[in-house]
């Protein structure tokens, strides 16, 4: 066997150790690496959970309009009562202190509801269709709106002095045009209640606010 020399064996040991060493470190720190917690995200818990784990905001609705209900709420009652909806008719007379007063009857002839608010207004007029007499007056009164449903009528008063006892001058019409508030185009009921002022003293002829019902 080789002898070797006392300083060549302490070399070869001090290298060992250093090596060993080197080792042990390297494997403490592959150690500490590996068993270092890891950090982590927090859920999301904004909505409901999707069956997946995640939870995600829920969507914002609108809530459902009632479009088609105003719309059928519309078509049952769209405002005012138009001429051709209605029906006009001159009541009976009802005199009584000197005057003579006659309902003016309008009746809803349509399938939906509509409303008449004011007065109608009125005119006597001859076979040729001329006006006899001025425009009447309106009576004061606070008119109220008036709903007819299909069939229902609503009724204002025309009143005038009698002419037997007023003395005014008269004439006979053939007919009292009727207009609805708010339109236009009058109905033309035959007038077959006699004479009527028109000029004068006392020649005036009256109408009130419309209401609900067929007279007094």
């Amino acid at each position: 066997m080789a002898n070797t020399s006392p300083p060549v064996r302490r070399t070869a040991l001090l290298a060992s150790a250093v090596a060993l060493l080197g080792l042990l470190n390297a494997c403490g720190s592959e150690s500490s690496t590996s068993s270092a917690p890891q950090p982590t995200k927090a859920p999301r818990t904004t909505g409901p959970d999707t069956g997946g784990g995640i939870r995600t905001a829920p969507a914002v609705t609108t809530a459902p309009s009632d479009t088609a209900g105003s719309a059928s709420a519309s078509a049952r009652t769209d405002g005012r009562c138009h001429t051709s909806e209605l029906r006009a008719a001159v009541g009976r007379v009802d005199p009584g202190a000197g005057q003579r007063n006659f309902p003016i009857v309008l009746t809803n002839a349509s399938e939906r509801t509509c409303t008449l608010y004011g007065y109608p207004g009125a005119a006597f007029v001859d076979a040729s269709g001329a006006q006899l007499g001025p425009d009447p007056e309106r009576a004061p009164a606070s008119p109220a709106t008036v709903t007819l449903t299909p069939g229902s009528s609503a009724w204002a008063g025309l009143s005038f002095s009698s002419p037997q006892i007023s003395g005014a001058r008269t004439a006979t019409p053939a007919a009292l045009l009727v207009t609805p508030p708010d339109e236009r185009t009058p109905i033309e009921v035959e007038w077959t209640a006699g004479e009527v002022p028109v000029g004068g003293n006392e020649s005036s002829v009256s109408v009130t606010a419309l209401d609900a019902g067929t007279g007094p």
